[in-house]
């Protein structure tokens, strides 16, 4: 009895459509990457005549709307809620930068408010964010 053996076929990937791929990954990752993770508060920014850049490294930002409303990186939080964070910040990354964002129409007492929860940590670290007037 005779067995046929069947040839071998030789297969191959199409290279033809790799280069489409390689495009849609790179737009992909392109459009993933312009997404802002950054949680804002809208609040209108008071003036200031001399402004300072700071490093966007290592920040915490508290956000104090016009009603007085405070948001710790852009989620609501109460007096107690930021004074333990701030307090755990502190002891884990002393170097890092407080931003106090607050609204120009903001009472002074709700600022004041946050203020001395800095004053009593001893917080030293800390900036107002206002827009260049």
């Amino acid at each position: 009895m005779n067995i046929k053996r069947r040839e071998r076929k030789n297969f191959s990937i199409p290279l033809n459509s790799m280069s489409d791929v390689a495009f849609l990954l790179l737009i992909f990752i392109m459009l993933v990457s312009l997404i802002n993770y950054r949680k804002e508060v809208k609040i209108d920014y008071p003036e200031a005549k001399m402004v300072q850049k700071t490093s966007a490294e290592k920040n915490l930002e508290i956000w104090i709307d016009r009603s007085g409303g405070i948001y710790l990186d852009g989620t609501p939080a109460d007096t107690g809620t930021v004074e333990n964070t701030l307090a755990e910040t502190y002891r884990s990354a002393p170097d890092t930068r407080l931003h106090i964002i607050a609204d120009r129409d903001t009472p002074f007492e709700k600022v004041q408010g946050v203020l001395s929860i800095l004053q009593l940590l001893q917080y030293r670290v800390v900036s107002f964010v206002v827009k260049n007037g």
